[in-house]
């Protein structure tokens, strides 16, 4: 026993270790480790006991190739893809963490490696055996290796995108070995990976459960459906009758039609997943807010991949869940008995770890009904800290895209702060601040940062009317009035008084926006309504409107939209459980070239509406299903429905 005793890696003198040729079991627990020096032998080795380290790395365990039982918990670096390297790599290990993990090993290490074999000898096949000439240089296959690498490493996926680094690592290993044999190219013992995240073809099916029971139980609502029967079909637009002031060109006609073909998608999941007490009963949670997280630099590598994760933050009821869209695979849960989860955010920190290096993670924050922002560091399973934000419900939360520390909240105190979070350190103590209060004049529903000056300008939907406050940091008033409030047009005339339920940018200028009034939904512009240079707070300015959205004609509140910027896209739901989808490419250019941005004088149909499938749970019909929040990942692959019955429903587009 080596327990408590201060160790760090240099401690560990393989001109010692190497002489105990027969030690069976050492435990290491409670050090100050952050990895393995690779010649420590031990070839004896059975029991190895590594918790409360700051491990980072498992490969150097490889050394150790009769060790049966191996714990490292509490090593806040280490990650499931770890555990399935080391399940890979030591070829007897029974139990990992104090649970056996036979069955999962042999998969791994067989049906696994079977897989990406496979795929990665097809992979060479398909695209670059051919491009090697019979006789062929040691330049040239120098430069294939190199190609082929990178190439096997960005377009091999398999499993869960939970496991992304470890498929990487893995098909790095059987690509060289690959080449090793058939060109005769000397194997690289260095198998760090290329990063790059995935859009993955298989599940493995056994995987992430098994290997991640550090998750709350989970109700798994895919698992019991029976009789589920899908018709995803498409319908085109309805284009009414056009008055001659409405006539559209013979190729913006085409354009808008062949917009309107090129959406395909099909219904991948329902989840019930965020149960009261994992009841199956339970159809009555209200599902609020998801975002997709987002895809971590690996230090100076750049990620590769262009496609963004396909990993999904959902929160409704006492928990918050995250899910792998394409298995859908619950892969974490966390739970807070007495809370009503609304809203969740995701933010990129980069903390200092051993060694004074700094590394890369992500942060979810999750708040609701008590008013207080958890701060979870996903990675580590550890929620580590709490910002008593508001005494009231915070409706919604957002990070800053410019300053990664910061975060909004929006709550039903009538006021929306800003906080400096802090970054954790090594043992995660934190310091929060609020850096400023906006007032407003009713409870703020939706908030959203201007994209072209995210530091000066933001926009909240609120109850009464949708405002705008200047929160550059630099003036010096730290609680602010709002600065504008925008007029819409009423049944009669121009309105501020109406609630916006509803807000995102579509662009760097074009917002959309969704009011109570049934069935609006307005496209306007910010730098054509937005008077940065008059002077004075609280002034009424007219949203210049260039479309309105054919929508459902339904008065029920607080069914919210999103946009999906890249493919510029917008979504919204309905109290139907339909999904109403707007490919306005072919408007936007439009209404930035045009200098008054004229507005269509006919509301935009959508491109295409997803019907709710016709669901059945043991041979009965859900109660009526709305649709809260309908969100897309960035590259528009997936689309995630969290509806009013606590069902959550993934989509794919094909």
């Amino acid at each position: 026993s080596l327990s408590k005793l201060q160790l760090k890696t240099g401690d560990l003198d393989p001109r010692l270790f190497s002489r105990l040729r027969h030690l069976q079991k050492l435990d290491l627990s409670d050090n100050l480790l952050d990895k393995f020096p690779n010649s420590l032998t031990l070839p004896d080795l059975r029991v190895l006991n590594c918790n409360n380290n700051k491990l980072e790395d498992v490969t150097a365990l490889k050394q150790f190739p009769l060790l049966e039982e191996l714990t490292y918990e509490n090593n806040v670096y280490l990650t499931l893809n770890d555990d399935y390297k080391v399940m890979f790599l030591l070829q007897n290990l029974r139990l990992l963490n104090g649970k056996d993990i036979t069955k999962l090993a042999n998969h791994v290490r067989r049906v696994n490696s079977r897989k990406l074999t496979s795929k990665v000898t097809a992979h060479w096949e398909k695209f670059f055996r051919d491009q090697l000439p019979e006789k062929y240089t040691a330049e040239q296959v120098k430069a294939i290796r190199k190609k082929f690498l990178k190439s096997v490493q960005t377009n091999v996926v398999y499993g869960p995108s939970s496991l992304s680094e470890f498929t990487r690592w893995r098909v790095k290993m059987i690509a060289e070995e690959f080449l090793a044999c058939s060109l005769g190219v000397e194997l690289n013992s260095d198998t760090e990976p290329e990063e790059k995240t995935d859009e993955n073809e298989e599940e493995s099916t056994e995987s992430p459960r098994e290997a991640a029971e550090d998750v709350a139980q989970v109700g798994d609502f895919s698992s019991y459906i029976s009789n589920v029967t899908v018709t995803p079909s498409k319908r085109k637009r309805n284009h009414s009758k056009s008055s001659p002031g409405n006539k559209r060109s013979k190729t913006q006609a085409n354009t808008e039609e062949e917009a309107a073909e090129d959406v395909s998608a099909e219904p991948l999941h329902f989840l019930q997943c965020h149960s009261k007490g994992n009841s199956r009963e339970d159809f009555k949670t209200q599902l609020w807010s998801c975002v997709f997280e987002p895809v971590l630099d690996s230090g100076a590598r750049k990620d590769p991949i262009v496609s963004s994760s396909r990993t999904v933050a959902t929160c409704g009821g006492e928990s918050v869940c995250l899910i792998d869209c394409e298995t859908g695979t619950v892969l974490k849960k966390y739970k807070v008995a007495t809370e009503e989860f609304f809203s969740v955010a995701w933010t990129t920190l980069t903390m200092v770890i051993s060694d004074s290096r700094k590394k890369a993670h992500n942060i979810l924050a999750a708040a609701g009904r008590r008013g207080i922002v958890k701060l979870i560091h996903v990675a580590a399973d550890f929620c580590y800290g709490e910002i008593k934000a508001h005494k009231k419900p915070i409706a919604t939360v957002c990070f800053s895209p410019t300053q990664e520390t910061h975060l909004f909240t929006a709550s039903y105190d009538k006021r929306i702060a800003l906080w400096d979070i802090g970054i954790p350190d090594c043992d995660y103590n934190f310091k929060a601040s609020q850096l400023l209060v906006l007032e407003t004049a009713s409870i703020p529903l939706r908030i959203a940062l201007v994209p072209t000056c995210p530091e000066q300008y933001l926009l909240a939907g609120c109850e009464d009317g949708c405002f705008a406050w200047n929160i550059k940091l630099d003036k010096g008033q730290k609680s602010r009035p709002f600065e504008a409030i925008f007029q819409f047009p009423g049944e009669e005339s121009l309105t501020t008084s109406h609630r916006v339920d509803g807000l995102a940018f579509l662009n760097d200028d074009v917002i959309v926006s969704k009011s109570s009034k049934p069935g609006c939904i307005y496209l306007w512009s910010w730098s054509r309504s937005f008077d940065a240079k008059g002077k004075g707070c609280q002034r009424t300015m007219s949203a210049v409107i260039l479309a309105e959205l054919e929508w459902s004609t339904t008065d029920m509140s607080y069914l919210t939209l999103s946009t999906c910027p890249a493919k510029e896209y917008v979504f919204c739901g309905d109290e139907k459980g339909s999904v109403w989808m707007y490919n306005l490419s072919s408007y936007t250019s439009a209404w930035g070239s045009s200098p008054k941005g004229k507005r269509s004088e006919r509301r935009i149909s959508p491109t295409q509406i997803l019907p709710w499938p016709e669901l059945r749970v043991n041979g009965e019909q859900p109660p009526e299903i709305l649709v809260n929040n309908v969100v897309a990942d960035p590259a528009f692959t997936y689309l995630v429905v969290l509806t009013s019955v606590n069902i959550t429903a993934i989509w794919k587009k094909c």
